[in-house]
């Protein structure tokens, strides 16, 4: 473990941009933390304390000057991997065929670094590579991005409210996954960060940072830090067997009551770092002559989504309800053995009507046997 003084964080930035990496980070924006393209570290949110609860966001000033103290903000890194829109190609008449020309795997910078990733985030990247990076169906726009990309984790010392990162065993603190991990260190005489190595490319980086081996009494703080935040999450949510009990639960009324409240507005996937699907557009113009195809981010919620020849297989709000909670937490199970969801609360804190998925599991478990 080394050490590095937040003062020196400029070296960070430097070394990034000197390797080629865009640098991608948290940054204060129309009144959230958002993921952005940053110059350095004044761009980070110095300061900025957020309050999360259900449908609940809000920033506050504080005078520690720390950069870090913000748990997750409403856009997911997955925004820079696997983009809301691209262009997938292009068609252009040529006589009396067409070429095609162009696509999303060469659009756009994809050497990326990027830095303030918490543990759940990191755990949400790595169930994506279990999906998009999988023979058949790996997915070369998102690789492409994936396996060129640097990632400073941060661990959290202050999680949010709407936070159940321990629960699902995806933080508050990294294990695996990055090339550097940082914990911000920030008291009345001394602000500074302990950094884990991850991979060779975090050695290289830090040898270029001002740093020392981190002290017994450094390593103290950093791990009374990271303890205390496990005990502090806002939600807990009860894992055990959670797969075979929803399951056992598809036809429970319970799922009408949910319905009762949910807009279908799509906000929960839409800030999801874990959901993946999509759909597909063509746009032509009038003569006929060019034609593109475009990818978009979809949802299971969206009315458009179940549609097909026959009709719509998902028409009410109870089924699509459904269909994402189950998902999440027991057919992604079945399909990639891990849970689809990371505990990062993001779904809880911009439902606008306040859905909360720990308090739903809660209530249909305390209702007992399957009905």
């Amino acid at each position: 473990m080394f050490l590095i003084q937040a003062a020196d964080l400029h070296h960070l930035f430097q070394s990034l941009a000197n390797r080629g990496y865009t640098v991608i980070g948290p940054t204060v924006r129309d009144g959230a933390i958002v993921h952005d393209v940053l110059r350095g570290p004044e761009d980070l949110p110095v300061g900025w304390h957020d309050e999360q609860d259900a449908a609940t966001y809000r920033l506050h000033r504080r005078m520690d000057g720390e950069f870090f103290r913000y748990t997750v903000g409403p856009i997911a890194w997955k925004k820079f991997l696997y983009p809301p829109r691209v262009r997938l190609f292009s068609l252009h008449k040529n006589g009396r065929g067409y070429s095609v020309s162009g696509d999303g795997a060469t659009e756009g910078p994809q050497r990326y670094a990027f830095i303030g990733v918490r543990p759940c985030d990191l755990h949400a990247i790595q169930l994506l590579d279990k999906v998009l990076l999988t023979d058949p169906y790996r997915d070369s726009i998102y690789a492409g991005r994936r396996e060129q990309m640097c990632v400073i984790a941060v661990h959290c010392t202050h999680p949010g409210g709407t936070c159940f990162c321990a629960s699902m065993k995806t933080g508050p603190t990294a294990e695996t996954g990055y090339d550097l991990a940082f914990t911000e260190i920030c008291g009345e005489q001394y602000h500074y960060f302990t950094v884990d190595v991850g991979s060779m490319i975090g050695s290289e980086i830090i040898e270029e940072i001002p740093h020392r081996t981190a002290e017994d009494v450094d390593r103290s703080r950093t791990h009374s830090l990271q303890a205390s935040a496990a005990g502090r999450m806002g939600r807990i949510l009860e894992t055990t067997h959670i797969k075979e009990f929803l399951q056992d639960r598809l036809e429970d009324p319970y799922w009408d009551n949910v319905a009762q409240r949910c807009l279908t507005c799509a906000n929960c996937t839409m800030v999801c770092p874990t959901c993946f699907c999509t759909t597909v557009e063509d746009r032509t113009d009038l003569t006929g002559d060019y034609a593109e195809r475009w990818r978009r981010w979809d949802s299971c919620f969206t009315l458009d989504f179940a549609k097909v020849a026959g009709g719509n297989f998902r028409s009410s709000a109870r089924a699509r309800y459904r269909q994402w909670l189950t998902h999440k937490l027991a057919s992604w199970v079945d399909q990639f053995d891990a849970f689809g969801c990371v505990g990062c609360g993001r779904c809880i804190t911009w439902c606008p009507v306040g859905i909360d998925l720990t308090v739903q599991v809660t209530a249909m478990r305390q209702q007992g046997e399957p009905v």
